[in-house]
């Protein structure tokens, strides 16, 4: 059975430091990285569109020999045209591997369930691996390793936060969730990366939270799909923006992460986001880094 990629905890700790490792020499070495989906397609599936994903998406697989091709919601209309099962087993016929951006993660399930090459999450509701990939692989190089390091996720408890937490525990680095009354990161996430051996604190007030850590990362308080709630939501997180009183309580060499798109003014300052401890071009720049090596290691099995 081929390997598939719909959560960070898929990986054993070993297969996650190897994938780094993978990552890290690529970019230093590209004349080393093999061809091995020369001859293959790759079919980028988007429910969600996404700037990054697609481009971090189409040049990884450019990179390793093969040919991505993107697909619009409009020219498959997932369980409208045809279910979930079927457009797998079509996109299979053609593909070495399946990337998909869907609203609902039970259909990568079902895909998944349907077809015998790899299926990949590119963002789902519950879990967004290849964006936790490019996150460590980002630390991994501005501090210099992954161990004992501290990030405190302030925002949202979502999707990107619980694939954080998974690479966090997987690799040893330490994290600190704070979220307003409601929107923590669910009790399930938290007992899976317990039990993977992650340290991670769950503290209410955000300044407490950022207290001596490496790095303060954010994302977007209201997401694609909650528009109508963007009122209520902008009201619960006033107090969890990131700007630079929260900034300095981190420290004075803390850097600040995102995943983008960024909406300044509301979880993150202009001044903080645009400022020289800000990292995020550079880790929306691993994105592709992370995508290249993630679909050669499934590709080798």
């Amino acid at each position: 059975m081929s390997r598939n990629l719909l959560e960070v905890d898929e990986l054993s700790h070993a297969e996650l430091a190897g994938l780094i490792d993978t990552m890290i020499a690529w970019k230093a070495a590209p004349e080393q990285i093999p061809a091995v989906l020369a001859g293959r397609g790759v079919a980028l599936v988007f429910e969600k569109p996404s700037a990054r994903t697609r481009n971090s998406g189409e040049m990884a697989v450019v990179g390793l020999g093969g040919h991505p091709v993107t697909i619009r919601p409009d020219e498959i209309s997932i369980d409208t045209r045809e279910s979930a099962e079927d457009v797998a087993r079509t996109l299979a016929s053609f593909h070495a591997i399946i990337a998909a951006r869907v609203f609902d993660h039970t259909v990568l399930e079902r895909m998944a369930a349907a077809v015998d090459i790899p299926i990949v999450n590119l963002l789902s509701d519950r879990a967004h691996p290849c964006q936790a990939l490019a996150d460590l692989l980002t630390i991994h190089e501005l501090l210099g390793g992954l161990e004992g390091r501290r990030v405190a996720y302030v925002g949202d408890g979502n999707n990107v936060a619980a694939s954080l937490a998974f690479g966090a525990a997987l690799t040893g680095l330490e994290l600190v969730v704070s979220s307003p009354p409601g929107y923590e990161l669910d009790d399930i996430v938290v007992d899976r990366a317990r039990n993977l051996g992650g340290a991670i604190e769950l503290v209410t007030d955000p300044f407490e939270a950022v207290k001596g850590v490496d790095a303060i990362y954010t994302d977007t308080w209201v997401s694609m799909g909650e528009e109508a709630e963007a009122e209520i939501r902008r009201e619960a997180f006033q107090g969890w923006c990131v700007d630079d009183a929260l900034m300095n309580a981190a420290g004075p060499d803390a850097m600040f992460l995102h995943c983008l798109p960024a909406h300044r003014g509301d979880e993150v300052t202009a001044a903080v986001i645009d400022g020289p401890r800000s990292a995020v071009w550079h880790q929306a720049a691993n994105r592709m880094h992370s995508k290249r090596a993630l679909f050669a290691f499934l590709m080798e099995g």
